[in-house]
């Protein structure tokens, strides 16, 4: 058995999985997200640390209850942010989360003046406000002292490890946004001096390499109810563990990863940057050899839904009779997704992007909003697709796949079978099937990627989803401009 523990943005699940990747238990617990003026989100990793004992202790629990020994603790969680520890892993400041805003104008300077272009062309990573690079250099700004106070300047899962194992690291999955060479798992220096942060290189854990393991110290292991010295497996982040545990193999196959973020990626076999194309998206190293992801992770999913729903004054529990309540198309209302106070980040880039609702009149019903919506998120995730270079099948994951209704609409517009894993906690499950590799023990893949629904497009609704899409994009090409002028 392995427990498998996912940190998501407010919520932290742990696994018990067996090598059929099913889970025998789980645990969650919230943490806070705290949103301040000035477009600041932040986090505690204090409470974030705190809430990963409590889930593995009552996983670890019921583990020895039923005589379950444990192999070992595989951590991923959310990816992005800037999560500045000292040398003994003690937070220097709130951790800045991947939805916070604040370095908005670094990058609106970073765009005019060519440098996104350029660490684009470097790495094949565009960035966002919410990106370890943007973030630095707002730091460096305004607040040189953190800096100063810090070691090392790292993410979600590492600043756990560090707490758990004492060693600083990086899984080279996070370290790849956006200041790696993706295939060569080395820092691009040149990406480094154009962002003007060469002096805070040192700040930079070293990638580790593929299949290392972690130790568990004395004190974190009676912290979590674990042998001292279990291996720990730290990574991939949760994007690329969703791929992986919800059974994406060949190359060209997709996974939609429906929640808080909207995150679209597609197995490739070579690291190929469209120096002249949109800068906005990511390339991923993965765990295995020739293997990368094409990553393009819209900056909002399930949030969309959620607030259209408090909106109209309905709750999720109502949701498939709202979509069931209103016709493709909802009644002539279209909408577009973009409401994360950050813009957008794929398969474009637009820090100002935002949302909007057309086509209403007095006879539209808030069954009508909901369905525009979900049908939004769903032609986000084609366009997003696409653009990282499906050709293969499509799996999904993530709280809004749970949706019968609105899986049905994922399929639809995309055209495609959707595969729906019946295991739902795929981050952690991805996790584990990474400790298992790293441990010599790999697990029967086919196996694994059996384990799911398929949700077949009905023709007709292909065919009008159709039209409907290509009217999206068009929308999106007017309104840029709209976003680009407010900007100024």
């Amino acid at each position: 058995m392995i427990i498998g523990v996912d940190v998501g943005t407010s919520v932290t699940k742990a696994s018990l999985l067996n090598r059929s990747g099913s889970a025998l238990v789980t645990h969650s617990v919230s943490s806070t997200l705290s949103r301040l003026p000035g477009g600041r989100v932040e986090q505690d990793l204090d409470e974030v640390v705190d809430s990963v004992v409590r889930v593995v202790r009552a996983v670890s629990a019921d583990a020895a209850a039923a005589g379950q020994p444990v192999e070992a603790l595989a951590i991923t969680g959310q990816g992005d942010g800037l999560w500045l520890r000292d040398h003994a892993g003690a937070q220097v400041g709130p951790a800045l989360s991947w939805l916070d805003a604040r370095s908005a104008d670094v990058l609106a300077r970073w765009d005019a003046d060519g440098v996104q272009r350029r660490v684009y062309q470097l790495t094949g990573s565009g960035m966002f406000p919410g990106s370890a690079g943007p973030l630095l250099a707002h730091l460096a700004e305004h607040e040189p002292e953190r800096l100063r106070r810090a070691s090392v300047a790292g993410y979600c899962v590492d600043a756990i490890v560090q707490r758990f194992t004492g060693e600083i690291t990086v899984d080279a999955s996070d370290a790849s946004l956006p200041f790696l060479d993706v295939p060569s798992r080395t820092y691009s220096a040149e990406a480094l001096d154009a962002c003007g942060l060469t002096p805070y290189r040192g700040l930079l854990a070293e990638p580790a390499p593929a299949g290392k393991l972690f130790a568990l110290d004395t004190a974190s292991a009676a912290a979590l109810d674990l042998p001292s010295g279990l291996p720990v497996s730290a990574g991939p982040f949760d994007l690329p563990a969703c791929a992986f545990g919800s059974g994406i193999d060949e190359v060209g196959d997709g996974t939609l990863v429906i929640g808080t973020t909207l995150g679209c990626q597609v197995l490739r076999d070579e690291v190929s940057i469209d120096a002249g194309g949109e800068a906005a998206g990511m390339w991923l190293a993965t765990p295995y050899q020739q293997r990368y992801l094409r990553v393009m992770p819209a900056m909002v999913g399930t949030a969309n839904l959620d607030w259209v729903l408090r909106t109209v004054g309905a709750r999720l529990d109502e949701l498939e009779a709202l979509l069931q309540a209103s016709e493709p198309g909802a009644g002539g209302v279209s909408a577009l997704s973009f409401l994360s106070g950050s813009g957008e980040r794929a398969p474009f880039v637009e820090p100002r992007a935002r949302g909007q609702f057309t086509g209403l009149s007095l006879e539209t019903e808030p069954a009508d909003l909901v369905r525009a919506m979900c049908e939004a998120v769903a032609y986000a995730a084609r366009h997003n697709l696409e653009s990282a270079g499906l050709t293969g099948a499509v799996s999904a994951c993530g709280g809004g796949a749970r949706s019968a209704a609105w899986s049905q609409i994922f399929a639809d517009v995309l055209g495609k079978p959707l595969h729906v894993p019946h295991e739902e906690g795929v981050g952690a499950r991805g996790a584990a099937m990474t400790a298992w590799d790293a441990l010599g023990e790999p697990i029967d893949r086919q196996e694994w990627a059996a384990q799911r629904r398929t949700v077949r497009p009905h023709p007709s609704a292909v065919e009008f989803y159709e039209r409907g899409y290509r009217d999206y994009l068009a929308s999106i090409e007017r309104v840029r401009p709209v976003w680009q002028r407010g900007a100024q």
